[in-house]
């Protein structure tokens, strides 16, 4: 079996997948001036978008690791996952506090999820 990638740069792949499964690059806010709630959106329309090009979607989701800028952040970061996760397949997921690469960055999302 062969790797295929997505946008891939010279530093990394938004996307690699192998064997059914994509695994997603961490996924950050292009717009910084939103708060929490707004980057979180943002942020997950990155995953959904992702998903969709490699033949899946968030009902697939295996995994989704979630790191915030400010712990503190997670009621309202919460808000906009429970709008947004698919109905009964809630992924396991982790979410930690840390200290992203960008100052403005608020959130950072990695998933790795089953194709179709």
């Amino acid at each position: 079996m062969s790797i295929q990638r997505l946008h891939v740069g010279a530093r990394l792949s938004e996307v690699a997948i192998f064997n059914k499964t994509v695994y997603l690059a961490g996924q950050v806010p292009e717009d910084t001036t939103q708060d929490i709630k707004g980057q979180m959106r943002e942020v997950l329309g990155h995953v959904d978008r992702l998903l969709a090009e490699a033949g899946s979607d968030k009902s697939q989701i295996l995994s989704c690791q979630i790191f915030l800028k400010d712990i503190e952040q997670i009621s309202e970061m919460n808000q906009v996952w429970d709008t947004w996760v698919a109905a009964g397949s809630a992924p396991p997921r982790a979410t930690v506090q840390a200290k992203l690469a960008n100052p403005d960055w608020l959130v950072e999302i990695v998933v790795v999820a089953s194709q179709k």
